[in-house]
Order: structure tokens, then sequence, then C-alpha cells
């Protein structure tokens, strides 16, 4: 078959393509390096802060013999003394029946958590636990919290666990006051529940709620649902028991976790209570690597010091999301030579233009490879979880250099008309469509892998531009380039078509499911040609 003719806006397009794709990586990294700067917080104490000793690897709380030791409880208070007037625990598990007596060798306080669930039996030995706790360090409870967002699980009715938290408020000390803590939703749903408790606590996380907030306005929702609260239970007290914002994760609508939008959103929530003097909780004193298996990647983040203990942001000053912001540009100049390097080895073409086209695909290639191996810095846990990124980067990443050196040769003017292996594309696509399928159908913990999927699916694109396949896409093919867009709409509609990152993974499917369709529309057409010449002659 003749080659085709070029075609002058379709190589537009491609260089228009390879350009923004670098710009992109530039762009990226060098904005996510700039400080940002912020307004202060009233001060670098917190009243109180949700603690969890489970920042190591392989520590849980599911792990019902794993015991805290009280050396750790004591290393992690005398820490948290300097910034936290008082901690909130969640059990009595694990050996944190210990911490009050440890936090009062620090002159902290301790809201004082009882874990209820579905199974009676450890219910039974919760609340004997916690009553005895209370009763052996009375001047360091500031209260206790008797369930946390049983009824959001559904694991007790309101009735059961109105009994619940009754009996614990006959056996302790009258001085310590004793209540329940929910989503805001939750207590309006049952109000009947502020008889049982002295005062309502409250969780209010913005990025979590049905519509999420974006962090700037964050401050504001969280004014309109206390007001709200306040009018539902005017004869008692609110406290916010949980209130926060993730540094990293998935994007929710508009909702970004991100260590600027985290700093900003606790800064100004730290204004407001200082301006109105109210009882509040911040969740958390450390990141919680366990709690990717339930909620993703933004399940570990949403601490205010790291897995290692150590500050992620200041109270004061500006803050920078990515100190290392110049890795993603370096690893983008290694691209550029790494496929300078690949698509130069036994060329057919000359010129200027080839070598342009390759420096700037391995440029954009690099970067985004950075962009990944960085999400996987905060995804990854376990051996097998890196091991399978990686071997899906790497063959991404082949993919894409393969193709960039077919493309250099034509935007070279010489026409490289060796079809890559259908395979290639076979297992991009097949990857893509299973992924598109998780995401929309239990997406909501889920990260959009982009660094790893735009190597293929951008690389695909950009050679569609340049030529034509003359063979049929298989029809397996065809059927996923049918399906991956489609099922990617779903996300876009799931964020009310406000995540920029549905919208980009949207894109992403139809970059390489245009292609196909253009190679099965040139194959029909050319055999309706070759059918109406033979019906001719």
């Amino acid at each position: 078959m003749p080659p085709k003719p070029k075609n002058i806006a379709h190589y537009g397009l491609a260089w228009l393509a390879l350009i923004l794709a670098t710009l992109a990586g530039l762009a990226w990294w060098w904005q996510i390096g700039r400080p940002v700067d912020l307004p202060d917080a009233p001060s670098a104490r917190i009243a109180c802060v949700s603690y969890a000793p489970f920042r190591k690897p392989g520590e849980t709380p599911f792990d019902t013999h794993f015991v805290m030791t009280p050396e750790r409880i004591d290393e992690d208070l005398r820490a948290l003394s300097q910034r936290f007037d008082c901690v909130r625990t969640y059990s009595q598990g694990n050996g944190l029946a210990a911490v009050p007596a440890i936090a009062a060798r620090y002159h902290m306080q301790v809201l004082m958590g009882i874990w209820l669930g579905g199974v009676e039996k450890i219910n039974e030995r919760e609340i004997e636990q916690g009553i005895a706790t209370a009763k052996a360090n009375p001047g360091v409870i500031r209260g206790i919290v008797v369930g946390n967002e049983v009824l959001l699980r559904g694991d007790l009715s309101p009735k059961h666990l109105a009994q619940y938290i009754r009996r614990v408020r006959a056996a302790v000390p009258a001085t310590i006051p004793v209540t329940y803590a929910d989503v805001w939703q939750y207590w309006l749903r049952y109000p009947q529940m502020e008889s049982a408790v002295d005062f309502v606590t409250i969780h209010i996380l913005p990025y979590w709620e049905n519509e999420p907030v974006a962090a700037i306005d964050a401050v504001q929702h969280v004014k309109e649902v206390y007001a709200r609260v306040q009018q539902t239970f005017p004869g008692k007290q609110i406290m916010i028991g949980e209130t926060g914002w993730p540094s990293a994760g998935r994007l929710r609508r508009s909702a970004e976790p991100s260590l600027v939008d985290e700093a900003l959103y606790l800064r100004a929530f730290l204004r407001y209570a200082a301006q109105v003097h109210m009882p509040y909780n911040v969740i958390e004193t450390f990141d919680q690597p366990w709690k990717r298996a339930l909620e993703g990647t933004v399940g570990g983040y949403w601490g205010i010091f790291d897995s290692n203990a150590k500050p992620k942001f200041p109270m004061l000053g500006p803050v920078t999301e990515e100190p290392h912001w110049w890795w993603g540009w370096l690893a983008g100049a290694v691209g550029a030579i790494a496929f300078a390097f690949i698509g130069g080895r036994h060329r057919s073409w000359h010129g200027i233009r080839g070598w342009i086209a390759l420096s700037l695909a391995g440029f954009a290639a690099g970067s985004s490879i950075a962009w990944q191996l960085r999400q996987m810095m905060f995804a990854c846990e376990g051996w097998w979880e890196w091991l399978l990124s990686s071997v899906c980067l790497a063959g991404a990443w082949a993919v894409a250099a393969a193709l960039a050196r077919r493309f250099a040769a034509h935007l070279a003017d010489h026409h490289d008309h060796t079809e890559p292996s259908p395979w290639w594309r076979y297992a991009a696509l097949f990857a893509l469509v299973l992924y598109d399928i998780l995401l929309a159908f239990n997406g909501r913990y889920m990260d959009f892998p982009m660094g790893l999927f735009a190597l293929p699916c951008v690389a695909y694109g950009v050679f569609g531009l340049l030529t034509h396949e003359y063979s049929m896409p298989s029809a397996e093919q065809r059927f996923m380039a049918c399906v991956g867009p489609l099922l990617a709409i779903a996300p876009v509609v799931q964020e009310a078509g406000m995540s920029k990152v549905a919208w980009l993974w949207l894109g992403l499917n139809l970059a390489i499911a245009l292609p196909v369709w253009v190679a099965w529309r040139c194959h029909h057409v050319a055999r309706l040609q070759a059918y109406q010449a033979q019906a001719a002659d």
C-alpha cells in the first residue's frame, strides 16, 4: 500500500502535543516547588489533637495482639506536650489505657475514648477498662467519648448505644463529662442521643462531605455547620471532635489533598476557633499508614506530623508543597537524554527536527515518571505494591520510548511504516479499562495514576496523528477503545464535573482510543473503495 500523504495539520497537532506535554511537566514541578504565602495561625499550640500511635510499618489497631509499649507512648507524649494541651484517644485496647497516666507526667489532659462496635464481648471489655482508667485518673480525663461513629457504621442502634453511654455516665466520677462522637449529619438524624450525653461531639471533615468543600472555603462550611448544630441542641455545649485536612491522596471535586491546603485549612480553623472560644479537637497527630487499607492513599495523611514524628509544615510563614521539586526537572532531562540515545541509534533520518521530537518526548516522559514515583511514595506500602507499580511503570516507559523513536522519524520527514506490536497497545488498553472499571464502580478511595498512563496514552495519541495503521485493530482493541472512554465519563459525573483530574483521565482514555477509531474507520473506507472499484471493473 502506498504511503499516506503528509497531513500538515496533523503534524502541527503532533508538535503541539509534544510541546504542551513538555511544558506541563516543567510547569507542574515548578508550581509545587514555590513557597505559598498563607495567613499565620494564632499560635503554634493546639488545644487538643487525636492521638493514635500506630505510625510505623506493620502497626495497626486491627491487630488485637499488638500492644503499644508505655515507653513509646511516653516518648510520643513528651514530644507532643510541646505543641498540644490535650490528646484524644479512641479505645482502651493495644495499650492505650496507659495514655492518661503518662499524659499526667507532662501536664496534659485526655479526651479518652471507649471503642464500641458490633461485638458485645469486645464492647464489655472496653467499657470495663474505660471505667477503671477514668477512676484511676480523674484529674487528667477531660471527658470520655463512649463510641466513635457507631451510628455512621451501623454497628449499634441508637437505643443500645444510649444504654452504653448511660452505663458509663453512672459509673465514672461526676466531674468527668461523658459524650458520644459522630459526623454532624448523624447527630441531626438521631437528635434523641442528646439526652444521653453531657455535651455533643460532632465531626466536621469538609474533604469527606457528600459535597466536598475546597480548603479555601472549608472554614466557612464549618461555621455554618456549627451554627446549625447549635440551633438543634440549644441546651448543650457543642464540641468539634474531629476536623482536619489530608496532605496527599485523591482529589474530590474541588477538595484537593495537599500539604499547602492542609496548612491553609488548619491555620484558618485555629483562627476561627480562637475567635469564638469553641472546644475542638484536630485530627490527627501522626500520619497513619495503616489507614490506607481502609480509605486509600488519603487515609494515611491526616497528620500534623508525618509517620516519623516530624512536623509536616510550620504554623507561621510560607509553606512549600515539594521542597525537592527540581527532581522532576532532573528526571525530565534524564528522560530527554535517554530517548535521544534510544531513538538516535541506527536511525535512518537526519535533521534537527527528529532530535527535538525525541528530546521533547523524553522530557515529558521523564517528568511524568517522576510524578508517578512521587505518587508511589505516598500510595505504596508493602513490597508487592512497589514491585507491581514499578513493573507497570517500566512497561509504560518502554512503550513510550519505542513510539517516540517512530514518531521522531515521521517528524523528521522520514516515514517509518513499521507498526509497533499490537500487544503493546492491547496491554495498555487492557490495564486502562480495568482501572476505568474500578474507578467507575468503586473509585471513592482510588487515586488516578496519571503519571503511569500518560506515557502510553499520550504516545499513542501523538503516533496516531502522524500515521495510520494498515491493518484492522483487533476486535478486543476496538471494544476496549469504545468502552474505556465511556467508563471514564463516570468519574467526571461523580465529581460533578469539578475535578480537573477526572477530566484529564478522560482525556488520556480518548488519546489512546482515537487512533483505534481512526484505523477502524480507515479500514472500512478502504474496503468500501476496493469493493466499489471491483464492482466498477
